[in-house]
Parts: C-alpha cells; sequence; structure tokens
C-alpha cells in the first residue's frame, strides 16, 4: 500500500536534515537531579538549592559564621555573607568546598540523560546550564569520538566545576586545559553571586555565554527548559531570557516545551511570557520530550506535525542499553547527516 503523502514515517524524519533553526535547551537543577535522582556512580547526591546546604555538608561552616544552618535556601544564606567584609575567608572557604563536592561527582557508566541531550542534538543546537556539576562536559569526553567535535554549543550561564576559559583569546574548553592559542591553563569560571547582586556581564566568559544564548533564543524554532525554576532569587537571568525571547506575540510560530514536576499551574504561570496562546507542552519525564522522541531531528518532527499537518511516528531514544549499543543506534541518523554535507 502506498504511503499516505499526509504521513512522515520514522525512515522520512531520519533522512530529512532541512531545519536549519536551532533548538534551544536550558537545564536547570532540576534537570540534573532527574538525572541521576539516586545520587552519581558513588551515591552523591545532586542538590537542589533548597536542600544544598545538607547534601553538600557545609551548615557547620554556616552556623559558625552565624547563619542559621537550617537556612532554606543555600543562595540566600550565601547573600547575607557578602555585604560583610570580615567574612571574606568563610566566602573563599565556602566556594572551595562546593567546588570539591561537585568535582568529586562521577558519571555512571551507562547511558544518562545528559549522554542522550549530546547525542540527540546536533551543532546547530544549544544546551544553557545553570547547573556547577560536571557532567555535560563529562558527557562531552566520552562521547567525542563518536561526534568528531560536532557537538551542540554548551552553555555556562552560571559558572561550572569542569569548565574553563582563557579570558586572553576567548577560548572555551575544560578547567585546567591548556588553551589551544596561548598554551596556558585555562581557569575556571566563578560559581557564587549574592542573589541581590548577580551581574553576568562581570565575568567575561559567563557574559559571553549570555551574549551568545539572547542571540540564539531570538533565532529558535522551540525553547526546552529542564527543571529550571526561574527561581525570584534569579530574576535577572529571567529579565534577560524575556529580553532575548521578545514580545511573546511576535513569536507565535515557536513552541515551548517544559520538563518538570511541578503542576501545569506553576509551570504556565512562570513561563507565561514563552508562550504564545497554546504553542506549549509540559511533561514529566524528558523521555517524552521532543528530543527524546525525535533526536536530532526534533526540528523537522515539530515542521511535519505543525506546518505540514502531517501525522509522525516517534523514533524513541533506547533507554536500557550501553553506550557502545547508543552509538551503534545512532549511526543512520549520522550516516543521513553526512550525506548532506553535514560532519559527524
Amino acid at each position: 500500500m502506498a504511503k499516505s503523502p499526509h504521513e512522515a514515517s520514522v525512515e522520512d524524519e531520519i533522512k530529512d536534515t532541512s531545519m536549519g533553526a536551532p533548538h534551544v535547551v536550558l537545564l536547570g537543577a532540576g534537570a540534573s537531579r532527574a538525572a541521576f535522582s539516586r545520587g552519581d556512580r558513588n551515591s552523591r547526591i545532586l542538590p537542589l538549592m533548597d536542600d544544598f546546604v545538607q547534601h553538600v555538608g557545609i551548615g557547620e561552616l554556616l552556623k559558625r559564621a552565624g547563619v542559621p544552618g537550617d537556612a532554606p535556601n543555600f543562595e540566600t544564606a550565601y547573600s547575607s555573607l557578602v555585604s560583610d567584609p570580615n567574612m571574606a575567608a568563610v566566602r573563599q572557604e565556602l566556594e572551595s568546598r562546593i567546588l570539591e563536592y561537585f568535582s568529586s561527582l562521577e558519571m555512571p557508566e551507562s547511558p544518562t540523560i545528559f549522554d542522550h541531550l549530546l547525542l540527540a542534538m546536533r551543532p546547530k543546537d544549544v544546551i544553557a546550564t545553570f547547573n556547577w556539576d560536571p557532567f555535560l562536559l563529562e558527557a562531552v569526553r566520552r562521547n567525542n569520538h563518536i561526534l568528531k567535535g560536532q557537538v551542540p554549543a554548551l552553555l555556562f550561564l552560571h559558572g561550572n566545576v569542569a569548565a574553563g576559559f582563557c579570558t586572553k583569546d576567548r577560548v572555551n574548553g575544560f578547567r585546567g586545559a591548556i588553551c589551544s592559542k596561548c598554551k596556558q591553563p585555562m581557569p575556571g569560571l566563578p560559581l557564587l553571586y549574592p542573589i541581590t547582586q548577580k551581574n553576568y556581564e562581570n565575568d567575561p566568559a559567563i557574559a559571553t555565554a549570555w551574549s551568545y544564548m539572547k542571540l540564539v533564543l531570538k533565532k529558535t524554532f522551540m525553547f526546552t527548559v529542564f527543571g529550571y525554576g526561574a527561581p525570584a532569587s534569579d530574576t535577572a537571568a529571567l529579565n534577560l531570557l524575556k529580553d532575548a525571547w521578545g514580545n511573546v506575540e511576535d513569536r507565535s510560530l515557536e513552541q515551548t516545551e517544559l520538563i518538570d514536576i511541578r503542576s501545569k499551574e506553576d509551570l504556565t504561570k512562570t513561563w507565561d511570557p514563552f508562550i504564545h496562546t497554546h504553542h506549549y507542552e509540559i511533561h514529566n519525564d524528558f523521555f517524552d520530550s521532543w528530543i527524546a522522541r525525535h533526536p536530532r531531528r526534533s526540528g523537522e518532527a515539530y515542521w511535519n506535525q505543525y506546518m505540514m499537518a502531517k501525522f509522525i511516528s516517534n523514533n524513541r531514544i533506547p533507554q536500557s542499553t550501553t553506550l557502545k549499543e547508543l552509538w551503534d543506534w545512532y549511526k543512520p541518523l549520522f550516516d543521513a547527516e553526512q550525506s548532506r554535507g553535514e560532519v559527524v
């Protein structure tokens, strides 16, 4: 039986690489918690801001500084130390402890959501993150021989324990890695900001990341927010995102996707400035998202369904597999991109 012209099969989707606009994904702490709900390889918990003090083990240090050890939110507790010049040593020790904790986190051998994100997106796409953990860059390390450097743009909007930046040559890389231009080790990014003074323009690495984020948000066809709560303590970040998105009435073709376990009412209220009428969807599981159902072809699938009014079939990422099996599964997608001049 001949295939209907109103249908796009999985085979059709694999062959189609026509979408040039970027898919932009924004990660918050909830994404890391979802990826490692039982902790990392050694059962270390990925903390949220509300249980940060408990899991990172800095309650006693805060208590010695006169901050209640049961402070409800770490950023609030930290901000109370910033205005006191006598607390400089405490602030330095806090950053050292946080760097040590997050740097000690290890990925399991099996594929994680971070591996899936990296493999399921193309170089035209963007993964921006507020998270300090090293897992996004660790996913680059262990998948790069397959992707051959053709990874989505990675933007660290609030620092990261694994990321480095050469200020002189404006080169991104791993913390401590040698800059390809000046041959000097790349220093890390700052992690801590007082909530009343969050200025993302002060540090050149973070300012560069935000500059690119604002640029790609204007061009994206789909904006996926995964586990980022847009807390009241970070209005500076939300305002930058709003400015880049622009007037929601001008985004009538774009889709906003929210991956979160919070209520629909809470999410739509928070992200209302990014939602044009009914052009949004909410998932409480990453594997129900566009990226997981249409890896490396989220844009093409979106276009076929919403613009071409075609029936589309899911090409879901396999979940129970090894990394080697996952790489083999992606081969038809990579081959289709290579045949059209995309280097993978």
